[in-house]
């Protein structure tokens, strides 16, 4: 528990530093979404910039987790990222943090940001990337769908500026970074049974490994 405890709010502060570097200035007015929240994660980096932030997920369980500790001006709605319950141009600045890549069809989840993005607005993408090797990426899936069955497809950074160039999206601010995983704690972390476990080092590319990580902050064209 101290372990989850002290890695939560090691990541949380840097997700903090980095949205703030990112997606900064803000004025302090804006109102923010977090598409696929979870728990939260997103929507809490946004919380102390923003006058408003709303963060959407599909899973009852993660919303009132996510309730129970959230700031004042965070609320927390049940809804699907693909099909996301809000109007045309609702917020300043929406986004999805490790999102992309548990949905069927990311290309909905990004075109539902832009949707709900204001002309001049922000759209923020962050996920795990996967390889342009289709062997490699083929492993890596199979890897991550055993330890997370919620998984679909780690999306190639090619794929992702596809979508925004879809969207008439115009990118701000890209970066790749590389994050080291360690296998074991990120078991223990999970509480996985030694069944699971067992057969998640099996098809892990090693007991320490990177991955890489997108950012990408795009503009909707507009005043």
């Amino acid at each position: 528990m101290r372990l989850r405890l002290a890695l939560q709010e090691e990541r949380a502060a840097a997700l903090g530093e980095r949205v703030r570097r990112l997606l900064g200035p803000f004025t302090g007015s804006e109102v923010a979404l977090d598409a696929g929240s979870g728990t939260g994660s997103l929507a809490f980096a946004l919380a102390p910039h923003v006058g408003q932030v709303v963060a959407v997920d599909s899973r009852a369980d993660y919303l009132n987790a996510g309730r129970e500790v959230a700031p004042e001006n965070a609320r927390f709605v049940e809804g699907d990222a693909t099909a996301l319950p809000f109007g045309y141009a609702t917020f300043d600045i929406a986004g999805c943090l490790r999102v992309l890549h548990h949905v069927r069809r990311p290309e909905l989840a990004v075109s539902e940001l832009v949707r709900v993005t204001r002309p001049g607005g922000r759209v923020f993408i962050a996920d795990q990337l996967g390889s342009v090797d289709p062997l490699r990426s083929l492993e890596m899936d199979r890897f991550e769908r055993l330890r997370d069955p919620t998984h679909q497809r780690l999306l190639p950074d090619a794929d992702i500026h596809g979508f925004l160039d879809a969207n008439d999206l115009v990118l701000v601010t890209h970066e790749v970074t590389r994050e080291r995983v360690d296998l074991e704690q990120r078991l223990e972390l999970a509480e996985a049974p030694e069944e699971e476990r067992a057969r998640v080092r099996g098809l892990a590319p090693g007991s320490v490994f990177e991955i890489e990580v997108g950012w990408y902050v795009a503009r909707k064209p507009g005043p």
